[in-house]
């Protein structure tokens, strides 16, 4: 599997074919990916605008699940001028076809936060109890 699929490229091999959890996990698994699409699911932002968001996610993985996400086609990158202009990351109509299966993991994660007692974010930025709605 190429993990640094360039831009444009439809779609990375599937690691076992014919299983669609295979597909599934190889298109939004991934430490980050179900949270950047949750954060893009409340509206696009710019690199430095999810980096922020995203304290702990170094700009090297943060680049690389973009990335991931792009060359799969739920997210898309827009870029708004000449260098150095930010470049705008929004969901795709197709990213968007996965917001159900991410607002149920955030559902059962929040569950779960219960059931453990685990810690609830320090901020909102980081926060993603908020429902998403569409």
């Amino acid at each position: 599997m190429n993990k640094k699929a360039p831009a444009g490229n439809p779609s990375r091999p599937n690691p076992l074919p014919g299983c669609p959890m295979a597909a599934a996990f190889a298109a939004i698994g991934g430490k980050w990916k179900l949270t950047l699409v949750y954060w893009l699911a409340h509206g696009e932002s710019h690199f430095a605008g999810l980096k922020r968001r995203g304290t702990p996610i170094t700009p090297k993985v943060l680049a690389e699940q973009l990335r991931e996400l792009e060359a799969d086609g739920l997210v898309e990158r827009v870029v708004t001028g000449p260098v150095p202009a930010p470049v705008i990351y929004r969901l795709t109509p197709y990213g968007e076809t996965v917001l159900p299966v991410v607002e149920s993991v955030r559902v059962w994660g929040e569950a779960h936060l219960e059931r453990t007692h685990g810690e609830i974010a320090p901020n909102d930025a980081m926060s993603c109890m908020q429902p998403i709605s569409r």
